[in-house]
């Protein structure tokens, strides 16, 4: 678990791994005393900082499967980078007000027309400073939150176990108001600065501090 945050009352409608006891404790110590209080015997590492250009390589090295849970753009596209630099699977959950996506990025990994795509051969660069309101502006309901950690739960157990139908090359949207699940088939951009042919982006340089909101991973 990755997060420099503390918990605030405002997260406890959505983020049901804490409670009112914790409310200015670091996030990562009252997540890990949750899940070890259902289990004793699983091994939790906490990482109490926000994720950078300068610790993010080696921290990732250590791990197979990153889960990306944050919240503002910077940290995403630090995030998705790192995992190409790495070679490491990436299961992305995002949500804004009544919708959720998902998806499973593992450029690493060929397939019979070439690679799976990357978080940049679906959104190639962040948007412009404004364009997306963040949760805290437009809200989010906190059980759709539920649902797609539920779905990126089941998405890492797959990738484990070698289950299933991965998800790589495909982005999962749910639609809460509409109860509606709709699929979009993703494609490898040919073109892709981070993991086309002939990629621009070569280590993590071009990031500066990840400012935005708090991140968890």
């Amino acid at each position: 678990m990755v997060d420099d945050d503390e918990v605030d009352i405002s997260n406890l409608q959505r983020q049901i791994a804490h409670t009112t006891a914790g409310i200015g404790r670091p996030k990562v110590e009252t997540a890990a005393a949750s899940a070890r209080a259902i289990n004793p015997n699983v091994t939790i590492e906490t990482h109490h900082f926000r994720l950078d250009r300068d610790n993010i390589l080696g921290l990732f090295e250590r791990y197979d499967i990153i889960c990306d849970g944050t919240d503002n753009f910077e940290t995403r596209f630090l995030i998705s980078d790192a995992t190409v630099l790495a070679k490491r699977t990436l299961v992305s959950a995002a949500v804004l007000r009544f919708e959720g996506q998902l998806a499973v990025f593992k450029p690493h990994v060929a397939t019979e027309g070439g690679h799976f795509p990357c978080y940049r051969c679906l959104y190639p660069e962040p948007p412009p400073p404004g364009m997306v309101p963040t949760c805290s502006e437009a809200g989010v309901l906190g059980a759709v939150t539920g649902v797609m950690g539920t779905l990126q739960a089941t998405e890492v157990l797959k990738e484990i176990l070698g289950i299933g139908e991965t998800l790589a090359g495909r982005l999962l949207i749910w639609d809460a108001l509409a109860t509606k699940f709709r699929t979009i088939r993703l494609r490898a951009d040919p073109h892709c600065a981070a993991c086309g042919p002939e990629p621009r982006i070569r280590d993590l340089s071009a990031h500066g501090a990840t400012d935005g909101p708090a991140c968890a991973v």
